[in-house]
This record gives C-alpha cells, sequence and structure tokens, in this order.
C-alpha cells in the first residue's frame, strides 16, 4: 500500500502519451471492493475462534472507524489515466469480473449471517451489531448494482438486478440512472439535498420520492409500448419479486426470527444508499436557464472525494463528478478534475459526520458558500433556513430572495 500511495501522485503517461506507457497501479488492489461484501462472515469467523462478541461488529468498526483512518494516512489519489489509454481500460474484462464476483459474495454474507442468527444464541446487543454489519454491505450491494445498472449489455443488467434484490432496493435500477441523472443538482430531484436540510428530515423526502419517481418513469416507459404497468416486464417489478423470493426461503429455512432480523438489516442498507445521495450533492444547485430548463449537468455539480481507501472499496463511487458527466464511464476509468467542489474525507466518515446535523453544517455549509462563490441564490437552500444563512453568511453573500427556498 505504501508503493500505491508513492506511485498514485505520478503520471502514468509518457511524454508520447501511448497507451502502452499506462499501467494501472490500483489494478490489483479493486480486489478489495470484491473482499468487502465477505466482512460480515470473516466477523463471524473471528467470533467462532475467539469467542469475543466485539466482532459481531466487525463492519461497523471497519466502516466508520477503520477506513476513516486509513484515508487519513493514505491521502488522496489526483492522478488520471491518460484519455488514449481509455479505451482499452474499458474493454478490459478483469475489472468487470471484478464486479461480477461481488454479487454472490453478497448472497453468501446474507445467507451465513442468517444461518448464523437462526443457529446461535445471541443477546440483543450482538444481533443488533451483526444486524448493522451485515445491513452496510449489503446497502454497498447498491453501489455494485450502480456500476453494473449503467451498462448496456443484458447480462450486466440483470446482474444490477439480481444484487439489488439482496436489500431490496430494486427500484434503484430505474430511479438513479433515469430519475436522479436527469434531475439532479435540481429543486425537481428527491435525492439532492439542501443545505440546512438534516439528513434525518432528507430521508423523509428521498426514500419515497425516489420510489414515487422510479415507478412513474416506468409506468411511462412500459405504456408507450402499450404494455401494463403491471407487466413482467416492469423493471422495478423484477428485482421486487426476487426479493421477496429471497426472503421467503430465508424465513422458510430459518426460521421467525427472520422477521426481525431482515428488515433491520434491509433498513440500515437503505440508510446508506441516502447517506451518499445526502453528501454527493449537499447544497449544490444547476443554474435555471431563460427557457425555464436547468443548465446541464456538470462535475462541479457533485462532490468529488479522490481518498484512496474508500475509493479502493467502493469501485471508485467517490469520483462523483466524472461519473455524473460520463455516466456509462467505467469505474477504473473515471477521473479528477480540477477545482471540483471536494469532501474533506471519504464516504464513510462523511456518513458518521453525517449522523450528527450540527458536525455536519459545520464542515460544508462554508464549502457550499465557497462553491457558489458567495452567492446564497445560487444553492439550494432548506426551506425556512434562508433567514438562517443571511444572519450566517450575510457579510459575505448578496441577502436577495431565493426563489427555490421560498417555495
Amino acid at each position: 500500500m505504501e508503493e500505491l500511495t508513492k506511485d498514485l501522485d505520478t503520471t502514468a503517461e509518457t511524454a508520447a502519451g501511448t497507451d502502452a506507457a499506462y499501467v494501472d497501479k490500483k489494478r490489483y488492489f479493486w480486489i478489495l471492493s470484491v473482499f468487502w461484501p465477505a466482512t460480515p462472515l470473516i466477523g463471524l469467523y473471528l467470533v467462532s475462534i475467539t469467542g469475543w462478541s466485539i466482532w459481531y461488529g466487525t463492519v461497523l468498526i471497519l466502516w466508520y472507524l477503520v477506513v476513516p483512518l486509513l484515508d487519513v494516512m493514505f491521502g488522496e489519489d489526483f492522478s488520471n489515466p491518460p484519455e488514449s489509454a481509455v479505451s482499452d481500460l474499458e474493454k478490459d474484462r478483469y475489472y468487470r469480473v471484478l464486479t461480477y464476483l461481488t454479487v454472490p459474495i453478497h448472497y453468501a454474507s446474507l445467507i451465513g449471517s442468517c444461518w448464523w442468527i437462526a443457529n446461535h444464541s445471541l443477546n440483543a446487543l450482538e444481533f443488533l451489531a451483526l444486524a448493522l454489519s451485515l445491513g452496510i454491505v449489503n446497502g454497498l450491494a447498491l453501489n455494485t448494482g450502480h456500476e453494473l445498472g449503467h451498462k448496456k449489455e443484458a447480462f450486466d443488467r440483470w446482474m444490477a438486478k439480481l444484487v439489488l434484490a439482496v436489500v431490496g432496493y430494486g427500484h434503484f435500477f430505474i430511479e438513479h440512472n433515469k430519475g436522479h441523472h436527469r434531475d439532479v443538482a435540481t429543486p425537481d430531484d428527491p435525492a439532492t439535498s439542501r443545505m440546512g436540510e438534516s439528513i434525518y428530515s432528507f430521508a423523509t423526502r428521498e426514500i419515497p420520492g425516489a420510489f414515487k419517481r422510479a415507478w412513474e418513469l416506468e409506468q411511462v416507459r412500459l405504456e408507450r409500448s402499450g404494455k401494463s404497468v403491471w407487466s413482467l416486464e416492469n423493471e422495478i417489478l423484477q428485482p421486487m419479486i426476487l426479493t421477496l423470493g429471497l426472503y421467503c426461503a430465508l424465513l422458510a429455512f430459518f426460521g421467525p426470527i427472520m422477521l426481525v432480523f431482515l428488515p433491520i438489516q434491509m433498513a440500515f442498507g437503505w440508510w446508506q444508499l441516502t447517506s451518499a445521495n445526502y453528501i454527493e450533492h449537499y447544497g449544490l444547485l444547476r443554474e435555471k436557464l431563460p427557457n425555464g430548463k436547468y443548465e446541464h449537468q456538470k462535475p462541479y455539480h457533485s462532490w468529488n472525494s479522490n481518498h484512496i481507501m474508500s475509493n479502493l472499496i467502493l469501485f471508485h463511487l467517490q469520483r462523483h463528478s466524472d461519473h455524473h458527466a460520463h455516466p456509462t464511464r467505467s469505474y477504473q476509468s473515471l477521473r479528477d478534475f480540477k477545482d471540483l467542489p471536494a469532501l474533506p474525507s471519504g464516504y464513510p466518515g462523511m456518513f458518521f459526520v453525517a449522523m450528527y446535523p450540527a458536525w455536519f453544517r459545520s464542515i460544508m455549509d462554508h464549502r457550499v458558500l465557497d462553491w457558489a462563490k458567495g452567492d446564497l441564490n445560487k444553492i439550494q437552500i432548506e426551506p425556512g433556513m434562508r433567514e438562517y444563512y443571511d444572519r450566517k453568511f450575510g457579510s459575505v453573500a448578496p441577502a436577495q430572495p431565493n426563489a427555490m427556498a421560498a417555495e
């Protein structure tokens, strides 16, 4: 890892700029993204050999403590693959196979954890620690679904549906690709948070709003083809049926305790997506044009993070700016740009901070203001919070009324 850190700051392209000169220094470190979903099973193994119940919370410890510390230790990676190498990177099946491999591992972690719960006596704290640990990695199944769901091949898209079924969030396949990418950083997007909005308030808007938008989009698509929204061609119903079949099988095999365990891990899995959506576009706003439409989304309409460790376990999800600019570009090809709005930590650290609204605002609000060059009118602000921000930032920000906030 030390060698990786030293090499990341160097350019991989020679003066000639040939594809042959480029070597992906992170090529084999991406395997960490494959191993990550297995961490609940690793925790159970540690419990079995040590008898220490703390290992039920292995994922919680790694996610909220160890990975943020490693992000600090290893720092950030600002290097980019040269454009001349991108075509070969995209064709290299190694990178795609890694995403495929995570799918069965998510299923193994879910089934293995359910088996353990059914066959061992756990107290309430141990039970909750395992459920939340599983919820974190299954929530990040949405990241695998995110990567595969943007691809055009039918196999990739079905793999996305399979992995989304693990956590019962199959509508993400439609909502993210066709809804969020269209409306991001506008008041029309329930998955874009507003400055001054707590993550808890955001969740009550984002979770139902995302499902509603996904269902409406799929209904329009099917009706254009003369088909019912209740058809099996509904790409929301397909993963929903997979989830129902999977969870019913787990209930049948492992008993009524699944009626408690599965909803807890599912809810915390959904919380991981809410946390990601909350931090990825906090306060950012695309300019509304004279014709009433919003400007085309650009890399600076997303918060970016180049922190090495968390990117290696998240298939580069944190290079979110380039992803929104080029949604079909695969994780290994995503780039950093100069002067992007940047998060001060990787996602695990920011997820933890977001759970404490005052702390999160103290870190992020001035960054949003800097992004808007001091103009509150260029920021999405939580309704009812404009007066507060006028008082707080009035010395540097114009005090004109914010039409968006007034709505």
